[in-house]
């Protein structure tokens, strides 16, 4: 019963983090030298912003409130099972500061196209490989990416 008990636990977080085919996760040891090899071969890529199709995103000195508050609302339904607005780790990196340690253009890129992102960018493998769950994509639409964005923002304390 125990064991049937592990079973079930073990296939669901599997499911739950995005390991939908029951593969086994790559070795840390090939996962954090394929992309900086991919990166160093790729002479377009930018670590600034990742891989997708944000390349350069300027965002505006002051808050947009409304638009934080969709962006809380897309974290209540999205992303708070994993991640925190404190600094505290749950299963993904918590939220604090997230926005003065990555370039809004990497930020974007990760949260909409997350799986490039985890396969090709070095900084997401170095927090897959910390986590040690991958991030499912969570299929944002441009505007849920942009209001999340600045929902991180308005954690972040911006005004």
């Amino acid at each position: 019963m125990k064991r049937t008990i592990t079973a079930i636990i073990a296939l669901f977080a599997m499911y739950a983090c995005g390991n939908q085919n029951g593969s086994a996760p790559a070795a840390s040891a090939t996962a954090s030298e394929t992309p900086a090899a991919e990166a160093s071969a790729n002479p377009s890529y930018d670590p600034n912003r990742g891989e997708g199709k944000y390349k350069d995103f300027e965002v505006p000195a002051a808050l947009d409130a409304a638009l934080a508050e969709k962006g809380n609302k897309v974290y209540g339904v999205k992303c708070s099972s994993c991640h925190k607005t404190t600094g505290e780790k749950l299963v993904g990196p918590g939220w604090q500061g997230v926005t003065s340690r990555y370039k809004a253009a990497w930020i974007m890129n990760f949260i909409t196209n997350t799986d490039e992102m985890l396969t090709k960018d070095p900084k997401a493998q170095a927090q897959l490989e910390i986590c040690l769950v991958r991030m499912p994509n969570q299929n944002l639409s441009d505007d849920e990416a942009r209001s999340l964005y600045e929902f991180m923002r308005k954690n972040d304390g911006v005004k």
